[in-house]
């Protein structure tokens, strides 16, 4: 019996050791993997602002035509003064909020979409032998400060919103509109990853990917009560994009939640948030284990 005992310490002691290495190597891992990925993405920049006048009046030209995709709205409430009883200042918080959560992860993991095209070719195979986390070189890769434009542009919609709003400002409703930022590109870069990683078992499926993110940020530019309840439902509980705006704006707008939730829903992005880079994380190792090359 002691000698079982003894046994069962050690192996204890060797798990919770190992457990503590693993600790201690994760904050150097993801350091590097952040280093990785900026040293690609400078390389692509550098080569972008070869040409600084070409860079500028495409960007001008991007800011454009995003600013159309505002205009669409602005223009549907020259017939009415409420969308599903929702202002127009309150669409452009969603519509800013949205968009620009969408462009920041876009911009800094949006090429992974590109994953397909990379396993066909044989190309990935060469990201593998890299010393460098192969997702960190493909988020990087033709890394584009052209993308800014739409960022730039929500940004802009979002801030006159926030000056037109009449909203009883409290400190939870301040801190909400940052978090909500930050939580909302983190969200959307774990649907860009996570729907990258599908290419591993089903060839070129980046179609599926953005209708969950071009088309989920299109979806959260309008009030949740214009749909269905089994819809909102759906991205509370399915893929979670609800948490993106639509929950903390409720708050943030003093507006009722078409779902009855608990109140602790519209304070939860940070959870989703972590959870959604969790599955993706996880759904990145499942690929690259699955991973047999091109078979040529």
């Amino acid at each position: 019996m002691a000698e079982q005992l003894t046994a069962d310490h050690r192996a204890g002691a060797r798990s919770a050791a190992g457990d503590r290495i693993a600790r201690e190597r994760l904050g150097p891992r993801t350091a590097w993997a952040v280093r990785s990925w900026w040293l690609c993405a400078r390389m692509w920049m550098r080569s972008m602002m070869s040409y600084r006048a070409s860079f500028a009046l495409n960007l001008l030209a991007g800011l454009v035509i995003h600013f159309l995709d505002f205009v669409v709205l602005m223009i549907m409430f020259r017939h009415t003064d409420r969308l599903g009883g929702w202002t127009l200042p309150e669409i452009a918080f969603l519509y800013g909020t949205a968009t620009l959560s969408l462009g920041v992860a876009n911009m800094l993991v949006g090429s992974a979409d590109g994953l397909g095209v990379r396993i066909v070719n044989g190309t990935l195979d060469s990201m593998l032998v890299r010393p460098a986390p192969a997702l960190s070189q493909l988020c990087a890769e033709r890394f584009s400060l052209l993308r800014l434009g739409r960022p730039l542009q929500a940004a802009a919609v979002l801030v006159w919103s926030l000056v037109v709003l009449d909203v009883h400002w409290t400190w939870d409703r301040v801190l909400l509109v940052p978090v909500l930022l930050v939580c909302g590109s983190v969200i959307f870069g774990a649907v860009f990853i996570g729907g990258a990683t599908v290419q591993f078992w089903w060839g070129e499926s980046k179609e599926i990917q953005n209708s969950f993110t071009y088309g989920g940020a299109t979806l959260l530019h309008y009030p949740p009560t214009v749909f269905a309840k089994e819809l909102v439902a759906g991205v509370v509980f399915g893929v979670p994009l609800a948490f993106v705006n639509w929950l903390p704006a409720l708050r943030i707008l003093d507006r009722p939640d078409p779902l009855g939730l608990p109140t602790a829903f519209q304070y939860a992005s940070p959870v989703a948030a972590v959870l959604c880079a969790a599955a993706a994380g996880l759904a990145w190792r499942a690929g690259l284990r699955a991973y047999r090359g091109t078979g040529s």
